[in-house]
């Protein structure tokens, strides 16, 4: 217990407030107490977090497509996610009779879990984190393919067909989208030599944005895929499948899969402004400009850029088909994390100790590689799109009429 008073600044400031008003004997309870209440305040942060990122995607996709936003209920529709909410607290909440009512209710109360497993090892400042885990981007990767299995648990204890439909494609999706996700940390982890978040963060004398653009794609564009946003919502393809997994779902049951779904935007975000932009750290401090601002803001500040990001991507790029969405996973993301695995460990073997002129270098190749990669590939990919099939000669049918 000494090692996390001395290194996690949080936790030792709220268990020195606690501690001074019990006994010497009960040191221990204080403790407990401290991790509790930095639990408590984690989760709070994370439902206050979804609600402004709901508020912020309703206005920013409003002035994108040249309307209005919510702005009625409070100044600048400030309220409007609590009206939401207030709304279906109301609804009826309704059980199909053909549903298995068991794994109906479990599925909406798990959806929100790996939100706040995830975040626990996500350092949000300078010495505050609630657990640094030396295999934290292990950690985070694993707790994060729970949500698949809930879709599919909402899909199959609905009893309804559309809704399982649904649940598979939302299973095949996020599936395929974890394999260069995961790919595209590999080399991250060459360049840190550590799993540890808090280590990845103090390795990066640059920002692995710049070290690893092929790596800060992909795994950007497999995040959107992961929580099922466009262009890859084909999950709730309402032309084709109703509404998707949550077809059976109101009431409160539904709010709880909404907000999972919308709280889940804040664990890539906060992965990515850990991994590739410094985490907490001044992003500009190597070109010399002064660290003024606190580290907790820096890495606030970093969050919200990638979930505007999103919501960015979300209103430009149409909604794809299903089979631009699987092709688009194995055939071009998968082949540049096999790429970008390549070629930094060759830097890494180069230049195992890089000075800073030799960072410098590695972000040219590595943009260079990007660049050709990228166009290459996506030239391969519409020669082949191109291609003239096979032409079948239809059969005539005859049709005897009497």
């Amino acid at each position: 217990m000494g090692p996390v008073l001395a290194d996690n600044s949080i936790y030792r400031d709220v268990y020195s407030f606690f501690v001074g008003f019990m006994p010497h004997q009960l040191w221990w309870l204080a403790y407990l107490i401290a991790g509790l209440t930095i639990m408590v305040l984690l989760a709070n942060a994370v439902l206050l977090n979804t609600a402004v990122f709901q508020w912020m995607e309703r206005r920013l996709l409003g002035r994108f497509q040249v309307r209005f936003g919510p702005n009625r209920v409070g100044p600048f529709g400030l309220l409007q996610p609590f009206a939401d909410l207030l709304k279906l607290l109301l609804k009826e909440d309704i059980v199909p009779e053909a549903a298995d009512r068991f794994l109906f209710t479990l599925a909406p109360a798990v959806m929100a879990a790996p939100v706040f497993l995830v975040l626990a090892v996500v350092p949000f400042g300078k010495n505050s984190y609630l657990l640094d885990l030396n295999i934290g981007l292990l950690y985070i990767i694993a707790v994060g393919t729970l949500s698949t299995m809930v879709l599919f648990l909402a899909g199959w204890g609905s009893g309804n067909r559309y809704a399982l439909f649904g649940a598979t494609r939302a299973v095949a999706q996020l599936i395929s989208y974890e394999v260069p996700m995961v790919l595209s940390l590999v080399g991250v982890l060459l360049l840190a030599g550590s799993l540890s978040l808090v280590q990845i963060v103090e390795a990066q004398r640059l920002p692995f944005l710049l070290l690893q653009p092929l790596g800060f794609f992909i795994f950007a564009v497999a995040s959107i895929a992961e929580m099922n946003r466009g262009p890859f919502d084909l999950v709730e393809a309402e032309s084709e499948i109703v509404a998707g997994y949550h077809t059976e779902y109101s009431g409160i049951r539904f709010g709880l899969l909404q907000l999972g779904e919308y709280a889940a935007a804040s664990v890539p975000a906060a992965v990515i402004a850990t991994v590739f932009l410094r985490g907490w750290a001044n992003p500009f401090v190597p070109l010399g400009w002064p660290d003024v601002l606190p580290s907790h803001l820096w890495f606030f500040l970093k969050v919200f850029l990638v979930l505007f990001l999103f919501i960015w991507v979300r209103a430009t790029v149409p909604r794809l088909r299903i089979d631009q969405v699987m092709g688009f996973a194995w055939k071009f993301l998968l082949p540049l994390a096999l790429v970008n695995i390549f070629v930094t460990a060759i830097e890494v073997q180069l230049w195992r100790q890089p000075t800073t002129a030799q960072l410098w270098a590695m972000v040219l190749v590595n943009w260079v590689v990007a660049a050709v990669a990228v166009g290459g590939l996506s030239r391969a990919m519409e020669r082949h799109r191109r291609r003239p099939t096979a032409s079948v000669a239809p059969v005539p049918i005859s049709v005897e009429v009497r």
